[in-house]
């Protein structure tokens, strides 16, 4: 499988996470993908193949490696990677939505040149607001892909061990017949080490999680803290803003001139204004 497509879409995500969130991204990517691609691989390349059962009935092996491996602990781990950073495309694609609103605001108040443009891709967006909902709702299900599929390696793998020999008499085995696992020992670590960085991960999450509901609630305590802004973006504060007194100054524009305009009209009126003043 390519991993770097994954690492690409996730390093742009990793600028706008939490401290805690950019330690779990690296624990993902070193401790896990890393581990996976340059030696569980190798180590599970031959599980079919040196699976053997003290037999030659045709099918016997195939049909015992099933029923024993349903499915393969390198496709599980892959399916559990790809399903825990799922949640953080979320935060990526609500990134890249409030970006292409700021995009717009620059472009409406006259700033849609180039470096302006390049400016907002660079900055990092505040958690806050309905990015905090998105940021708080991927921790979580982060945290259930890796807590469902810890309970499924244990409900297909008893104690999470790799056994020496299973004992098979399913058909068209013609009685029972034992069958032997290639490298158990070396298996059974291999697991046990992804199976630890599993619960580390989901420790970082639990922090992430915790750290985000009690910064919210010390926003929460001191709102005069926070920017004004519902966007938790500092060029979208700025810029909406100056558009807002851009407006003000076009409205008093407006006024001045329908006011002289009245004058212009009705002499009487500041004739009227000049003698009030002179008093």
């Amino acid at each position: 499988m390519n991993w770097a497509g994954l690492y690409t879409v996730l390093s742009g995500v990793n600028r706008h996470s939490t401290a805690i969130g950019r330690i779990w991204l690296s624990v993902i990517f070193i401790f896990r993908i890393m581990v996976l691609v340059v030696a569980a691989e190798s180590v599970w390349g031959d599980e079919k193949a040196a699976f053997t059962c003290n037999t030659q009935q045709p099918g016997c092996n195939s049909v015992c490696y099933d029923h024993f491996f349903p499915i393969s602990h390198i496709r599980l781990w892959a399916l559990q990677l790809i399903l825990v950073t799922t949640p953080a495309l979320l935060v990526a694609m609500h990134v890249a939505y409030m970006q292409h609103q700021e995009k717009k605001l620059l472009v409406l108040t006259g700033h849609g040149d180039a470096k302006h443009l390049e400016e907002v891709k660079k900055h990092k967006m505040r958690i806050a607001g309905s990015l905090w909902w998105t940021y708080v709702c991927s921790v979580v299900f982060r945290l259930l892909f890796e807590a469902v599929f810890m309970y499924i390696f244990y409900m297909i793998y008893p104690g999470y061990q790799m056994v020496r020999l299973v004992k098979c008499e399913a058909y068209p085995c013609p009685n029972t017949v034992d069958c032997f696992v290639s490298r158990p020992t070396e298996k059974t670590i291999f697991t046990v080490f992804m199976l630890v960085t599993s619960g580390i991960c989901i420790v970082l999450n639990m922090a992430e999680l915790v750290y985000l509901v009690v910064r919210a609630c010390a926003r929460r305590g001191h709102p005069d803290s926070n920017p004004p802004s519902g966007k938790g973006s500092f060029y979208g504060h700025k810029l909406s803003s100056e558009y807002k007194q851009n407006e003000i100054n076009q409205l008093l524009t407006e006024q001045d001139g329908s006011l002289k305009d009245m004058l212009r009209r009705n002499p009487g009126l500041q004739e009227k204004g000049d003698r009030c003043s002179a008093c």
